[in-house]
Formats: structure tokens, sequence, C-alpha cells
């Protein structure tokens, strides 16, 4: 074999060596079939699952807002004034939820309380709600169609009636339920003030009904109460006597129901008693 011939092929053996060498070192991948980049997504799921919580479930919405058991462990009084500038929170069994801020309640303080339905201590099937631990939803028919939720104060037979709310949420579901339940002036459109301002709207609209009777508001997965917002600072108060308690005596006259001042939803404005606050 000339010389110029055997070097060429000793050279390309040496080569060929040579890459034998760094595929011993460096070996290729597996068949693509069996290992997926690590820039496409795997479909099957993880061998382990991480302990880090998904970026999609640690908004501010989450339920760290949502107001436990602490918070309604108050008398009635102190606590129909605490519920203003909460949210009350409906979720329907589609998943649809629906928000709403207190701007109405009134206080029932107990057996004493002539207006009451614990008034002398009365407990039946019907009010238990009211005996129940704080929280505890109290909820009641009247006139045979309509319905009243009131959530157990601290205190047997204390309660707070919820008694208007500035729709924040859903809205439109809010309207067509009412559309729905409501009785008379079928053919005309609800104006967004009209939705939540009274205790058996506010039912009819988030669909409360006596099915939510006795349930926890610190627990519950349907319906539950959340803080108000960063910043929504402290409304002005109106402390004014309680609606459709003529009846109560003394008692019809004390100023036990709590709005928040200038407030379009609210039901029923009293302004003697908006003047008697500014004075």
């Amino acid at each position: 074999m000339p010389a110029r011939g055997a070097a060429q092929l000793s050279r390309r053996m040496g080569q060929k060596k040579q890459r034998l060498l760094e595929a011993e070192q460096h070996p290729s991948p597996p068949d693509r079939a069996q290992t997926l980049s690590p820039l496409e997504p795997c479909l099957r799921p993880p061998a382990t699952l991480s302990p880090q919580r998904s970026i999609y479930f640690s908004s501010p919405k989450s339920h760290s807002a949502q107001l436990g058991s602490e918070f309604f462990d108050q008398p009635a009084v102190h606590l129909a004034r605490a519920f203003l500038g909460q949210v009350l929170v409906r979720r329907l069994e589609d998943g649809t939820e629906l928000r709403g801020r207190i701007v109405e309640t009134e206080a029932y303080v107990g057996p004493e309380d002539e207006a009451a339905h614990s008034r002398g201590g009365r407990l039946t099937p019907r009010n238990r709600g009211m005996f129940m631990k704080p929280g505890t939803l109290y909820v009641y028919i009247i006139y045979g169609m309509y319905f009243c939720m009131n959530v157990s104060s601290r205190g047997d037979g204390a309660c707070v009636l919820l008694r208007a709310l500035e729709p924040l949420e859903g809205l439109g579901t809010m309207r067509q339920l009412r559309s729905t339940l409501r009785r008379g002036a079928a053919g005309r459109a609800l104006k967004d003030r009209e939705l939540c301002s009274g205790p058996s709207k506010l039912c009819q609209a988030l669909a409360i009904d006596k099915s939510f009777d006795q349930r926890d508001l610190a627990t519950d997965k349907a319906v539950w109460l959340e803080r108000s917002p960063p910043g929504s600072g402290e409304p002005a108060v109106v402390a004014a006597a309680r609606v459709g308690i003529g009846h109560a005596g003394e008692w019809a006259q004390k100023p036990l129901r709590f709005y928040v001042q200038g407030s379009p939803w609210v039901s029923v404005v009293d302004r003697a008693a908006e003047q008697n606050a500014r004075t």
C-alpha cells in the first residue's frame, strides 16, 4: 500500500475511535418515544405531587377572606353594625358566585325584645336557629311565599336580620332570579338598586330559601361572609327604628336598625334619624 493511502486510513481509524470514545462518555438520549424534552408538556401525571400551590389558587379572592365563627360571636347590636360593609357570597349549584355588600341590618336582642321571634324565651322548631351558636342562619317564611335571612349572635334568642345589599357580582343572575320569583310587575325590568333592597328581595336575588335554615355561615360552602375589601373605610352609620314591627310597643321605636348613610341600596331611609345623627 502506498504511504499516502496508509496515512489516510490511519487517520480515519483514529477519528472513528475518537467518536466511539465520546459516545461512551456522553451516551445519546433514549428513544424520543420514551423521553420528552423539558420544553414539551407532559400529559401524564407526575410521579410525585409538588408541595407548591398553583398560582391559580392563590388569588386574594380565596377563602382566606372568609369570616370565621369569632366574627359572629358578639352581641346582636354590635354584630348588626359590624355586618355593614362586609360582603355576602352565594355560590349556586353551577358554580356561579353572587356577591353583595351589606348596607342595612336590624338587631333582635333576645327574649326581652318584644319584636323578636324569641320574645319571652320562646323556643320552637321554627326559631331554633336563633338559639344555636353565633353564625347560624335563621331563615323563615312570611306571607306564605317570601323568605327572610337572619344570623344568630351571642346570647340565646338573639340574631341580626340582613335587610339590604349593594349588588357587586352576578347582577344578571340576580335579576333573572328576582324576575322569576317576584309577584306582579313581571314585564318591567328591575333596576340595579331594586335587586336586593329589602330582606325578601335579597333572598330572592341570592336564591336563599328555607333549606338554608340552621346552616353555619362560617363553614358553609354555598353561602358565606367575606371581609370588606381593603381600603373600604368605616361607613357612616345611621341608627333608626326597625321596619314593620308596630305591634312591639316601646320596642318599635328603639334604634336597632342600622344602615350606611347615603347608600342608594338601602330599603327605607329615615330622614329624621339621619338629621339626629348630624346634630
